[in-house]
């Protein structure tokens, strides 16, 4: 459990209330709404497909009576029942092959139009369901990338990807397949149930007593599967985790030989998932023969009294041969009733889940609403459609710094630093010192407390995220290239990216070269994560990324601690022609990088403890100094 989670020692807490499954599905009706003509569409073709099909059952009862010889078919039917089927009563007479084959050809006839309407049916309700679908994945990804670093510090990246697709699907389920029979169900139950009363109100109720315990056990298996359902996914959550983290960290297994242990965690994970669903199997193997006992009961109620009335003479045969079909069209709605209830709670567990992301909100973000933008969109870290008027000076107010995630770990201790406009300032420090945390504080990666972190005299929290990021060049410590070619990863910040731009910053970085050297140069995949770069090429392909973008401020978070000294004499010579039109925080350990910066700071336990020129701190004979002096050492063993 995370700190901020922890409960109050000494006070219990109270258990939340789990929200139902119809709570966890409300959230649905907006998109529903969206496509609402399509939907009406669908239901109404889905009723007449019910209407459809519930005239065949008629029309086998009076074939029946037909072959009975009966001189009128159908005596108990009334009312308006009777008066649909009137223009088919006019072509009756008994034993006789022409009124045979009239019926005969009715009944295909009609159900040729069930199909018809059962086409179109699923055709716009499973259409519109995917149209949802498209709709959902669209926001959470929307969501994903407007959340900040503290959401996917508390969750796993596993168990995200299983809540974007596992879950996903199992809501389009509800939207579609559950929707679509849900609605057949209703109006196939609705025609059975109005022409089985038409033609005998006593038989029908006998036919229904198992209803109630029908009921009874839709509702109540239908809470097992839902909370079944829900530890499914938790567990497929894990298990995705499992193999997103082997399938990144390959390398690591291999190189510490840890197949074994792996391939055993694993399948502990994968047991877990197997056990739960076997659990839900368990439940489901109760479920249907339950409704099957049930369906049974019927059918026997309407033998044995269906059967005395035909010996009393109070229905025809054909009466009963109707009833039987419209019990056995009865027996599709009460089967589906069980396989809709179960796609109805695993995708009430899974909207749930998906909640989770859509509710989520990100903790750093614009303090006032932004007018929306050419594209019609707002400024929620979008690329905004002017240049940015920043300068770039950068200045640090009595700042103390704890991540949400461990707020009791102060990580930065009372910084006072200004940094002006078009400045080079470096930060050296050992590990842990807060370096990088400086660092992403001024990208608004994370959030400074207010008014300790001020750009161009202004707090930062004041600006729009667009515009802010838009200023700023960023180079993390831990390098990250997509899937695509080194051109397009160069230009990853660009809105106009040209091929002049792209060999520029390439050059600045001095990876021109080597991108030149590849088969395809500029079109060359990098591979997942830069996989096919080494680590040198991967730094100086996402210094160029920043460059290209041409900031106010610049921050380089250890980017040339993958290169060789040669190399990065070159990089820093054509960088100091980029440093001087901009603000420049450069953090490294190699003193050779920053000995040339305008201001250099030494963080140490969150603390500066020494600032000044590279000069002024050589003749403190501090940290500085020792750390110069080591590193002569080194060079000169080197050379050695």
């Amino acid at each position: 459990m995370s700190a901020i989670a922890q409960p109050v020692a000494g006070v219990k807490p109270r258990p939340e209330r789990k929200p139902s499954g119809w709570q966890n599905l409300k959230p649905l009706l907006p998109y529903v709404a969206s496509y609402k003509g399509m939907v009406a569409l669908g239901l109404l073709l889905d009723a007449l497909m019910g209407i459809a099909g519930a005239l065949p059952q008629l029309v086998q009862g009076i074939i029946v009576d037909c072959l009975t010889g009966l001189a009128r078919p159908l005596t108990t039917l009334t009312g308006s029942a009777r008066w649909v089927v009137r223009p088919l009563l006019s072509f009756y007479s008994p034993l006789n092959r022409h009124a045979l084959a009239i019926y005969c050809f009715t009944i295909v006839g009609l159900m040729a139009i069930k199909g018809i309407f059962s086409f179109w049916t699923r055709w716009i309700l499973i259409g519109v369901s995917r149209e949802i679908e498209y709709d959902l994945r669209n926001d959470l990804f929307e969501k994903f990338v407007a959340l900040d670093p503290e959401f996917y510090a508390r969750n796993r990246t596993g168990d995200l990807m299983s809540r974007a697709t596992n879950d996903l699907n199992a809501v389009r389920m509800v939207l579609g397949p559950g929707i679509m029979y849900t609605a057949t169900t209703i109006a196939t139950s609705v025609m059975a149930l109005y022409f089985m009363f038409r033609l005998s109100p006593r038989l029908s109720l006998w036919v229904l007593l198992p209803v109630p315990a029908v009921v009874f056990s839709v509702y109540y298996f239908g809470k097992i599967i839902h909370r079944l359902s829900e530890r499914i996914q938790a567990a497929l959550g894990v298990l995705s985790t499992r193999a997103q983290e082997n399938l990144t960290g390959v390398r690591v297994v291999r190189a510490y030989a840890q197949e074994k242990s792996e391939i055993a965690s694993f399948e502990e994970a994968n047991r877990d998932y197997v056990d739960r669903n076997i659990k839900l199997i368990g439940s489901w193997s109760l479920f249907f023969p339950a409704l099957t006992a049930l369906i049974g009961v019927s059918f026997v109620l309407l033998i044995g009294k269906g059967g005395a009335e035909v010996i009393r003479g109070t229905v025809t045969i054909g009466t009963l041969s109707s009833f039987f079909g419209y019990l056995g069209v009865l027996m599709f709605p009460i089967i589906m009733i069980g396989w809709v209830t179960n796609i109805f709670q695993r995708g009430a567990a899974s909207m749930g889940r998906l909640m989770y992301i859509l509710n989520a909100e990100p903790n750093i973000r614009d303090s006032v609403a932004l007018p929306k933008t050419a594209s019609g969109r707002n400024g929620d870290g979008l690329r905004p459609a002017v240049p940015s008027s920043i300068r770039g000076e950068v200045e640090f107010r009595h700042l103390n710094f704890s991540y949400p995630t461990a707020p009791g770990i102060q990580v930065l201790h009372d910084i006072n630093l200004r940094i002006p406009a078009g400045s080079t300032l470096a930060i050296v420090g050992p590990t842990g010192s807060g370096k990088s945390t400086m660092a992403s504080l001024i990208a608004r990666m994370w959030d400074a407390p207010p008014g300790s972190l001020l750009i161009d005299g202004r707090p930062i929290r004041d600006y729009p995220l667009s515009e802010i990021r838009r200023a700023i060049g960023y180079v993390p410590q831990d390098t990250f290239l997509f899937s695509e070619t080194v051109s397009e990863n160069i230009a990853f910040g660009l809105d106009l990216a040209t091929d002049a731009a792209i060999c520029n910053a390439a050059d600045i970085a001095c990876v021109s070269g080597e991108i030149n050297g590849f088969p395809q140069g500029y079109a060359t995949m990098v591979g997942e994560r830069g996989v096919t770069l080494s680590g040198g090429q991967k730094q100086r392909t996402s210094l160029a990324r920043a460059i290209a973008r041409n900031p106010s401020i610049l921050v380089l978070d250890d980017s040339l601690s993958s290169v060789d000294t040669e190399t990065e004499e070159r990089i820093l010579r054509g960088l100091r022609k980029v440093m001087r039109q901009r603000t420049t925080i450069l953090i490294a350990h190699r003193v050779s990088t920053i000995k040339e910066a305008d201001q250099i700071i030494v963080l140490r336990g969150g603390e500066i403890i020494e600032r000044g020129t590279h000069d002024q701190l050589l003749a403190l004979g501090g940290y500085y100094a020792d750390l110069y002096q080591k590193q002569l050492l080194e060079e000169e063993l080197a050379r050695e």
